[in-house]
């Protein structure tokens, strides 16, 4: 068991650095688009402050390549000054003097909140020089970014190597959700796996069979499935090298008992023009599932105990082919399962649909949760110390 948060003692007057993701989407103004992630991180954030220790967060957003004025954590530093009145400080730094002067003027019961970590490229290299300078600024080291968990980088693998550690409240939730989900599910426990790359999937699927009753297949990575078993594919994104081990995977699944249900129709495109299909010709593109797959899917849903769900079931982010993905996202919000969304375009899909608050759990991690389903470890977890 991984020390959190709860086991800290006599961190009053301490300085914890405190790495959270507020990894968000802003508009070109600035404006927070999605603040689930900033949200979910401020249970941990109040535990932190009301043990009125000196609290110092980091964490980075998106993929600058130097000093990036539109993707500045300000706005989120705003968005803590309206939840934490009189309490939040913002650094326009991520290393230097500037941010040494401002640990050493922040007070007990205050909150500091330091630029973009990855405006600083030693950031992702997990460089010596910059965890020395993070862990210089603290005594104490917190991890609640789960979504980087998989990640060896300076602000999280880098300092929980040599600072006393935990992990927070929403790595904790994590953690806690996919293991129960994975050791103990309850039944019948359904897997819904989609996304345009069947190679991406290829490891949670294997480590998913046995352990779920029925796993339902879609999106593009569907297609690979399909050409193993013979079906005419047409001109649908297909990976070649990987049909064997799409074989593979339908004859293991049959030898430990897990069923799994591929699309029977097709939503495609041939030229410009959207056509729907049982058995597709050559020149057809599978840019979705059908009505009669939706269907056979929902049966499935509606019936589980448990339901695990990774990746969109077509094009959802174009409004034609959208359709499978939303009906099987409304039958999951509906269906009396206990449901868990991960993956990236998952969760934007949930909430580009409007379902998030129908989902008993949505991942903040897209890649640490796709390691964790394929029951790796994830190198930022693994070195917080245990009890």
């Amino acid at each position: 068991m991984k020390r959190t948060i709860r086991d800290l003692k006599n961190i009053k007057d301490k300085r914890v650095l405190l790495r959270c993701d507020f990894n968000i989407p802003l508009d070109k103004y600035g404006d927070i688009l999605d603040d689930t992630r900033i949200f979910e991180s401020l249970p941990t954030i109040k535990y932190l402050n009301d043990q009125d220790c000196k609290l110092i967060l980091c964490s980075h957003l998106g993929r600058p390549k130097g000093y990036d004025k539109y993707l500045s954590l300000f706005p989120v530093a705003v968005y803590l000054m309206k939840r934490f009145p009189n309490k939040v400080k913002f650094c326009p730094k991520v290393s230097g003097k500037d941010v040494t002067t401002a640990v050493k003027n922040l007070k007990s019961g205050e909150i500091l909140l330091l630029e973009n970590l990855r405006f600083d490229p030693r950031e992702e290299q997990n460089d010596d020089s910059f965890v020395k300078e993070l862990c210089s600024i603290a005594d104490v080291y917190v991890d609640d970014a789960f979504g980087v968990s998989h990640r060896k980088h300076a602000s999280n693998y880098g300092v929980a190597l040599k600072l006393p550690n935990a992990i927070g409240f929403l790595v904790e939730k994590e953690l806690d959700v996919f293991e129960k989900a994975l050791k103990n599910p309850k039944r019948p426990f359904v897997a819904i796996f989609g996304g345009a790359k069947v190679k991406d999937k290829l490891t949670l699927i294997n480590n998913v069979l046995g352990k779920a009753d029925t796993i339902l297949i879609g999106g593009g990575m569907a297609y690979t499935f399909l050409l193993a078993k013979g079906v005419n594919i047409g001109k649908s994104i297909v990976d070649l090298d990987l049909v064997d081990d799409a074989r593979d995977i339908l004859q293991k699944a049959k030898e430990k008992g897990t069923k799994i249900l591929l699309p029977i129709d097709h939503v495609t495109l041939v030229g410009d023009k959207v056509k729907k299909a049982f058995l597709m010709d050559q020149d057809m593109v599978g840019l979705d599932i059908g009505k009669d797959t939706i269907k056979e899917f929902k049966k499935e849903i509606k019936t589980a105990g448990q339901i695990l769900w990774n990746g969109p079931l077509g094009k959802y982010e174009d409004p034609r082919f959208r359709k499978g993905t939303y009906k099987i996202a409304q039958a999951v919000a509906k269906s009396k399962a206990y449901s868990i969304v991960g993956g990236g375009d998952s969760v934007g899909a949930i909430n580009t649909l409007g379902f998030a608050k129908k989902i008993d759990h949505l991942s903040t991690g897209g890649g640490a949760s796709m390691k964790l389903m394929e029951g790796k470890v994830l190198p930022a977890i693994e070195v917080i110390d245990t009890l």
